[in-house]
């Protein structure tokens, strides 16, 4: 994750507390939509984490046709993890 948890958790505050002036949404309790918010940011900024290390999974498993013909691991990098992101239609930073 790119973003410390505390940066995350200013943000989260930052979102809800401006949802609430501006009057876009109603809270009974700010502190719980400051939680759900910060819960999600955090799980759409692992997503990209965990589909890094799916990657290097699948390349760890075929590392051995990888060095007899002489792919690199960076490009080849590149290709999977635009594949799978393409698979899964997900947007990457």
């Amino acid at each position: 994750m790119l973003l410390s948890r505390d940066f995350v958790g200013y943000m989260a505050a930052e979102i809800s507390k401006r949802l609430i002036d501006n009057e876009m949404i109603e809270a009974e309790a700010p502190a719980v939509l400051t939680d759900r918010i910060r819960q999600k940011i955090s799980e759409e900024l692992g997503v990209e984490d965990r589909l890094n290390e799916e990657v290097r999974e699948i390349l760890n498993q075929h590392a051995d046709e990888m060095r007899r013909t002489g792919a690199s691991y960076q490009e080849m990098y590149k290709k999977v993890k635009g594949e799978l992101a393409r698979q899964r239609k997900l947007i990457l930073r």
